[in-house]
Formats: C-alpha cells, sequence, structure tokens
C-alpha cells in the first residue's frame, strides 16, 4: 500500500549486522536512519549512521529505478567520528560523486547508468520514486559491489501530496492538466509551461500545488490531439488556457503567474508581454525574442530571429551544444523579433544559469532588463546562479548534463556543474515560492 509524505513522518531506520572487530565491550549495531523516510521531493532527509567503529571509512550509495526501468545512482565515501558515527549535515565527504558537506549530495549527484538519460516522474499522484540507500564497509569503487551491505534504506519522494487533485483538461483547444491542493480555495492560479520536448510534464506543477498553488501543467504540441510538432506560437492559446484557469471556482481573480523554462520561457515572456491575465512570471533560461517559429496573436505576427547550424559546437560527450546556434537580438536586423517587454504590466522573475550551453540565457535576460529600464520600468530582476546550466527544477533533482531531443539525431547539452547547480536549484526554489506568493497572494490565510 502506498502511504502519502504527510501521513507518514516517521524515522527510517536499518539495522543490521553487529560490528564483529573486537572489542573489549559489546559494540552497537549500525544503523543508517533517514528522516523523514517518506516526503515531497523538495523537502530534505537527513541522513545519519551509528554504531560505526571509531574513523571508519565508508561508501554511501544512493540508487534508483525511474519508470522506464532506467538506473540512476550516487556514491560517497565518508569517515565516522571519533564515536563511530556520521550525520551528513556536518559530516564532510572525502570524495565520490561530491566532495565537502552537503546533506543532499546523494540525492542531486544521481546520474544514469545509461548516458544522457533525464530523471523525470511521470506518474506523479499514484506512486513515489523510491530511492535505496546502501551503507558498504571501506571505499567501493567498482560498478557491482559484492562487499556485504552494512545496513540498506529505502525513501521515498512524492510528487504529490494528501487531498491533492489531479484534473485532466480537454476543454476547448486547452489540453493539460490542473492540479489543485486540498481545501475550498481560491487558491492563486499558476500555469507551468516546459520547452522544446513537447507532451505534458507535470512534476514541477504538481509541487506547486503541493505548496498552495492552483497549477495548470499546460501541454501545447506533442500531445493527444495537438500538433505532433511545434511549427508555429500561436498565443491565443495559451489565452484561452489563461482564462479557463482564471474560471476554475477554485482560482483566485484576477490575475494568474506563470512559470516557464527553455522554448516555454519564450512563450511566457510573451504572454507577460501581450495578456493582461499574466501578472507574475518566472522565466528559467529562455529568451527575449521569438527564435525558430513565428508568434501569431489575433492580427500580429512576429517573425522569428534566424539561427546558424554552422555555429553548433560537439561537447566532449558527444552532445551538442546551442548556445550560440541563435542570431543576436540586439542586432539591427532582428529589431521586429524582439519581444516588447515593456508592456508587460506585471512582475518578471528571470532566472539564470551562467553554464547554459543551451542558449546565452544570461545575455538575453541582460538584455530584457536593460529594455525595461530604458522605458523607466523596474518590475524586472535577475536571479545569476554561476555554474548552475539549462535546467534548473526543483530542489535535489539530478542535474542532467545533456539528454536526447526529438528535433535533433544527437542528444542536447543543458550543462551545469553537479555541485553549483544543485545549490541553484534549492535557492532558486525558494525564490519562486516568494514570488508567487507575494505577487499572487490575496489572502494570505488561503495558503
Amino acid at each position: 500500500s502506498i502511504i502519502h509524505p504527510a501521513i507518514l513522518r516517521t524515522q527510517a531506520v536499518s539495522v543490521t549486522k553487529r560490528n564483529t572487530t573486537p572489542s573489549l565491550s559489546q559494540l552497537p549495531m549500525v544503523q543508517l536512519t533517514a528522516t523523514p523516510a517518506s516526503a515531497l521531493a523538495d523537502e530534505p532527509v537527513h541522513i545519519r549512521v551509528t554504531g560505526l567503529r571509531p574513523l571508519q571509512m565508508v561508501t554511501l550509495m544512493a540508487s534508483l529505478k525511474d519508470e522506464k526501468g532506467n538506473v540512476f545512482w550516487s556514491r560517497a565515501f565518508y569517515k565516522a567520528n571519533e564515536v563511530g558515527e556520521l550525520d551528513l549535515m556536518q559530516t564532510p565527504a572525502f570524495g565520490g560523486d561530491y566532495v565537502g558537506v552537503h546533506p543532499m549530495g546523494l540525492f542531486w549527484s544521481l546520474k544514469p547508468k545509461k548516458a544522457f538519460q533525464r530523471l523525470l516522474k511521470k506518474d506523479v499522484m499514484n506512486s513515489p520514486f523510491w530511492i535505496t540507500l546502501n551503507l558498504y564497509d571501506s571505499v567501493c569503487f567498482e560498478d557491482v559491489i559484492t562487499d556485504q551491505v552494512m545496513a540498506s534504506q529505502v525513501v521515498q519522494r512524492w510528487f504529490s501530496g494528501p487531498g491533492l487533485q489531479r484534473v485532466q483538461i480537454r476543454e476547448g483547444r486547452v489540453r493539460g492538466a490542473l492540479f489543485l491542493p486540498p481545501g475550498e480555495g481560491p487558491f492563486p492560479g499558476v500555469i507551468d509551461l516546459f520547452g522544446g520536448r513537447g507532451g505534458l510534464v507535470e512534476f514541477r506543477a504538481s509541487l506547486l500545488a503541493a505548496r498552495g498553488f492552483a497549477v495548470l501543467a499546460l501541454a501545447y504540441f506533442a500531445y493527444e490531439d495537438l500538433p505532433s510538432d511545434l511549427l508555429e506560437i500561436d498565443l491565443e492559446y495559451f489565452e484561452e488556457a489563461a482564462n479557463l484557469l482564471l474560471a476554475h471556482p477554485k482560482v483566485q481573480t484576477p490575475g494568474i503567474g506563470v512559470i516557464s523554462v527553455s522554448k516555454g520561457a519564450e512563450i511566457g515572456l510573451a504572454m507577460a508581454c501581450f495578456l493582461k491575465q499574466v501578472v507574475a512570471t518566472i522565466w528559467i533560461n529562455g529568451t527575449n525574442a521569438i527564435f525558430e517559429f513565428p508568434l501569431r496573436y489575433k492580427d500580429m505576427v512576429i517573425t522569428p530571429i534566424p539561427t546558424f547550424v554552422e555555429r553548433m559546437q560537439l561537447d566532449i560527450s558527444g552532445a551538442m551544444r546551442l548556445r550560440h546556434y541563435k542570431g543576436d537580438p540586439w542586432d539591427e536586423l532582428n529589431q521586429q523579433s524582439v519581444l516588447p517587454i515593456e508592456k508587460a504590466l506585471g512582475s518578471i522573475l528571470f532566472i539564470v544559469g551562467e553554464n547554459d550551453e543551451c542558449m546565452n540565457s544570461k545575455e538575453y535576460a541582460e538584455q530584457a532588463l536593460h529594455q525595461l529600464r530604458s522605458h523607466g520600468r523596474n518590475n524586472g530582476r535577475m536571479l545569476l546562479y554561476p555554474g548552475a546550466g539549462h535546467l534548473i527544477e526543483p530542489p535535489y533533482s539530478p542535474l542532467c548534463y545533456a539528454s536526447p531531443n526529438k528535433n535533433f539525431s544527437l542528444p542536447l547539452l543543458w550543462g551545469g556543474d553537479p555541485a553549483a547547480h544543485a545549490a541553484a536549484q534549492e535557492h532558486s526554489w525558494g525564490e519562486i515560492l516568494k514570488f508567487f506568493r507575494q505577487h499572487l497572494t490575496q489572502t494570505r490565510s488561503k495558503l
């Protein structure tokens, strides 16, 4: 049976074999604890080990299988203190997938056994990710560890909480999934947009709903009866989605927020510019202009800035770097494609990873902020994260350095240093929640 995180807030304890090293006194059993054993995926887990020999070197390993059976794993090497204990809140890792004090390092350093896989939760309502934590004596480098496990523990990482509802949306042209928090509401409304992968991605929307927002995860191509390929951006589709969300009895009026990444952030910024319903926009590593496909809204058409395939580069991993592939919005020839951000009535938060290898997102955000200032506007600000890559996701999500994309024959390079990227995800998630609460919440008692 499945136990939801708010129901089970107990400490997971694994007790295994006795330490057999001779001693004058009876040694305690080795215990590995992880608290809470079941929690939302954006909550930290406190990992401790007791009952080790003083200063004993050990390997802690984490592993999980996604819904397709792909294996992700991580490991780090630790030394017990003088009383045979480890506390990942305080104890540094000496080596492995990270170095130093990182309480959640085993989670954010998970990497795929098969190259270029991205960890994505599909079924956000009915099952968690099950992460197995194993403790081994000494330092273990082998892919397959034959040593006996000293202690083991399983942690559940959920993407929805008790009472949260998922409503499939097929109204008019709009396709997606609406996540509603428990309670009567009304709740602040948010539209969640992902990028060029297409389809419907729900894990961020469900986590935001668990934090008190009514969130529409919106598909816009390659899903159900929507177009299989993105050939143009029809802004009226996104306006229809905004009106649908605002018309829901559990959604606060008069305005909604948008959270968006990559191609979705280009669309999210266009929504901020042209749709009066949008009062708060989060733009994660996107553009400030229209690229690849035209944008249409009523009788307006914005033509895209050219792209240059000869500027694509190949990374040592074999993935393709698109950072320099797009034309420059500040080029005089491209001015007609730049979004009129000065028309945006609401607040805009630009979240930028400086090691984004897919887009020159820092430059695009700086151009957008300069454009706002030159029109006397101060409704935008930027969070700049050194070492973070393109796919900035909720906290403790593993870095996806590169992964396949249906539009290219080679995997796309997203970039990022694992530890710096993890720090960016943890900090930015707190800022995202604060931003939406500040700009969307009318009555704080509702959250």
